[in-house]
């Protein structure tokens, strides 16, 4: 336990003092996330808090773990965390092309499926199924990354959201973990959800930066980790029902993951790529029905705990039918929320000088009512 509270400490203090530099360097050179008629903020904001949230639990992690205690899975999780590194702060600096972006998450994939072992083999009853072939569960473990890497990289849309969730979903992951006496896997989540919780200090409405595609891919990457290795070792456990820990590894990761994965479907279903960008995520339509940033915060962050609390008391009902349960429930709720009335809200609409006439020397920000 020492070495956990070492951990955290370490990590919120390096990501803390790490933040207003990495605010004053973005604003030297001018690298802000700037504003456009999808996302919600009206001023260009620095979009480099990934690159603290990664330093802070780097330096938390490497600081604290035994190295025996995980053989060679450790320099794979690190290897594949650069890898996230380097390619996120490319795209926050030069916006890569979602295919691109991709490329750099099956690699990812590849390090931690054929290097770290890091694969789901059973499915423990779900749909009747339990050990599956060596095939299936490699392509089951990347579909599982690359979904849950761009499930908190599409959800970071609005001040505070992604990096609560992700304090929530670590911090859970950790604790079980804790209870168990896998150690080094709630080091993990703990650091993580320190670091985390120092980045939102800077970016609880009104945000002073972003954690930008570093931290979203690196917040996903760790989640992934922590429920596949949840998935494959909590049936084990005396704190959760044996066959249930899909449902439950599932229900931590609920809102992000079925919000992502219903967006892509609605995209899909009209010809367009998944990864092509529109106001479909749960942040939008809440947005449209006049909450803002706190209000969504508060609403999303509830249902999320909503959804974990009742996912650990149903688990007696067996993995298919909590797991069918949660869906049912989360698309009632979706379907409720599209049909309440959208309140008008503004919207802006950048015109250029050469719009207004030659006196005119300014942009020009016209609020326009939907």
């Amino acid at each position: 336990m020492g070495n956990i509270i070492i951990g955290v400490i370490i990590a919120f203090i390096i990501s803390f003092y790490a933040m207003p530099i990495i605010i004053k360097l973005a604003d030297q050179i001018k690298l802000y996330d700037h504003p456009d008629e999808r996302k919600v903020h009206r001023k260009p904001i620095p979009s480099l808090g990934g690159l603290g949230i990664f330093i802070g639990f780097m330096m938390g992690l490497l600081l604290t773990v035994h190295i025996s205690a995980v053989d060679k899975q450790l320099q794979y999780y690190y290897a594949s965390f650069l890898v996230v590194f380097f390619y996120g702060v490319k795209d926050d600096i030069l916006k890569l092309r979602p295919m691109k972006k991709l490329l750099g998450q099956l690699i990812v994939s590849i390090i931690l499926i054929f290097k770290a072992n890091l694969v789901l083999t059973n499915m423990y009853g779900f749909m009747g199924v339990t050990y599956i072939l060596e095939s299936f569960s490699y392509l089951l473990t990347l579909t599982t990354i690359i979904v849950i890497m761009n499930a908190f990289n599409l959800i970071d849309g609005i001040d505070g959201l992604a990096g609560s969730l992700g304090i929530l979903t670590a911090s859970v992951f950790g604790t079980f973990f804790y209870l168990n006496g896998d150690l080094f896997y709630a080091l993990m989540g703990f650091v993580l959800a320190a670091s985390l919780f120092a980045f939102l200090i800077y970016n609880y409405s009104p945000a002073k930066i972003f954690m930008g595609d570093t931290g979203s891919m690196l917040v996903g990457l760790i989640n992934a980790i922590l429920v596949i290795h949840f998935v494959e070792t909590a049936a084990a456990s005396v704190y959760i029902p044996k066959q249930t820990s899909p449902a439950m590894g599932f229900g931590i990761l609920l809102v992000p993951l079925l919000d992502t994965l219903r967006v892509f479907g609605i995209r899909i279903l009209h010809g367009r790529s998944p990864f092509s960008p529109d106001r479909n995520h749960l942040h939008h339509l809440l947005l449209d029905r006049g909450f803002n940033h706190k209000q969504i915060l508060f609403t999303l962050v509830s249902v999320a705990i909503l959804f974990i609390v009742a996912t650990y008391f149903a688990l007696p009902l067996g993995c298919t039918k909590v797991i069918l349960l949660q869906i049912a429930l989360f698309f009632c709720g979706v379907f409720i929320l599209t049909k309440t009335k959208k309140r008008p809200h503004q919207q802006l609409s950048v015109v250029r000088k050469e719009d207004f006439g030659k006196k005119d020397d300014a942009i020009g920000v016209i609020k326009n009512a939907k």
